[in-house]
């Protein structure tokens, strides 16, 4: 996964570059919006930095359970799910850690997950970080596993981790105070429920529940 975790990072630095030299376009709503000052960017212990830390972390495992997928399976429907998450979910996070740079705010808090949605997440030590997160034992069963078995883990892994991901969007997108927050909340709610549906019908076609 040394490869795909590069990939990654490359797409993440370049739209770090592309905010920071559009940043009109990642600047918070309101009176102070697109002012460039200090004051006009969202507090670190706000919804939109916490949405963008927490989501940017969910989104990495979405991306990195894609990629496993992708090589262990031969099947063209479940590789071009996995190719639309990489892309899609690479871009939202490199545009959500651009946007904690343009603010002049930390990648990482030491507060734990989703402490800005009203609550805290206990850590189990299993390496799922947040709700809907795969543990570590069951990436490394994705990576064992082969052809349907490999497809069938991989949706099933998806469908909870957009589940998650899509009640985390929800949060966001009423609790941000920018509008590039909010919509982009708005939209990552829209397309996970949309693959969500499409998940279901593949696991069907497979004979397998989600």
């Amino acid at each position: 996964m040394v490869l795909a975790g590069a990939v990654v990072l490359l797409v993440a630095l370049g739209l770090v570059v592309l905010m920071v030299v559009r940043p009109s376009a990642a600047s918070p709503s309101g009176p102070a919006a697109g002012t460039g000052s200090a004051r006009s960017a969202p507090a670190e212990d706000s919804a939109d930095a916490g949405f963008a830390r927490d989501m940017a972390i969910h989104h990495q495992q979405a991306v990195e359970m894609s990629f496993i997928v992708r090589d262990r399976t031969e099947d063209e429907d479940v590789r071009r799910l996995a190719y639309d998450i990489v892309n899609t979910q690479a871009n939202q996070r490199g545009m959500m850690l651009g946007w904690l740079e343009m603010w002049g705010l930390p990648k990482s808090s030491a507060e734990p997950p989703m402490a800005w949605m009203g609550h805290t997440v206990e850590q189990t030590g299993d390496g799922s970080l947040m709700p809907g997160m795969a543990t570590d034992a069951e990436l490394d069963a994705l990576r064992a596993a082969e052809g349907e078995e490999a497809e069938v883990l991989f949706l099933r892994l998806m469908t909870v981790h957009h589940r998650a991901g899509a009640d985390m969007a929800r949060a966001g997108a009423e609790a941000a105070g920018t509008d590039v927050i909010r919509n982009l909340a708005k939209g990552m709610v829209n397309g996970q429920q949309s693959e969500i549906g499409l998940m279901a019908d593949m696991l069907q076609a497979r004979g397998a529940k989600p």
